[in-house]
């Protein structure tokens, strides 16, 4: 099985570029959202973590963004908490696509939590700033502040872009990222 990590700013596009390879397609922040629905353990692990910020079930973002921009050690607490609960997501993922030919891994911080493998195919997604931003905008319950947060715990674009395999220039058109996308299959399998 081929693994193709996905890497980007926050905003640039990557789960769409991810569900244009047509494969199987783990997704990071879609694996967060139904943890915070439908986890009461992990919703009791946050409450006594965070007891002045976590108080309903199924757990409300907003609390979360209250939480994350009340104190700074806080989304530490969060976030250990609740990727390792997306790390075994991600390991049934791949046990259940285990003879898939290729899995596409949508995981914000794919390279900061070290879940990439050395084998794995990295493909930097690069958008420009005022697309990501005029895009980010346009999103329900965009906090500036939380996006800066959220920019400070990950690796830098230059060298996730160094890293990369690929690049996928996004201008948030179909039919230019699909044609990248065609290249690297081509190249690939």
């Amino acid at each position: 099985m081929i693994r193709i990590g996905i890497l980007g700013d926050i905003g640039s596009g990557k789960s769409f570029v991810a569900k244009s390879f047509n494969f199987p397609v783990f997704n990071a922040d879609e694996e967060v959202g139904k943890i915070y629905k439908k986890d009461k353990k992990v919703f009791f692990k946050l409450k006594k973590a965070l007891p002045e910020y976590i108080n309903s079930y199924p757990i409300n973002k907003n609390e979360i963004t209250n939480a994350i921009l009340g104190q700074r050690n806080n989304l530490n607490k969060i976030i250990k908490i609740i990727h390792f609960e997306v790390r075994k997501k991600m390991n049934l993922f791949l046990r259940k696509n285990k003879k898939k030919k290729l899995v596409i891994l949508d995981i914000p911080l794919l390279l900061e939590n070290n879940l990439n493998k050395k084998n794995d195919i990295l493909i930097f997604i690069d958008a420009k700033k005022e697309n990501i931003l005029r895009k980010l905008k346009k999103r329900e319950n965009f906090n500036l502040k939380l996006f800066y947060k959220f920019k400070k715990i990950q690796l830098p674009l230059a060298y996730k872009k160094r890293k990369s395999d690929f690049i996928v220039k996004n201008n948030f058109s179909k039919k230019g990222v699909k044609k990248d996308i065609n290249k690297i299959l081509n190249e690939i399998l």
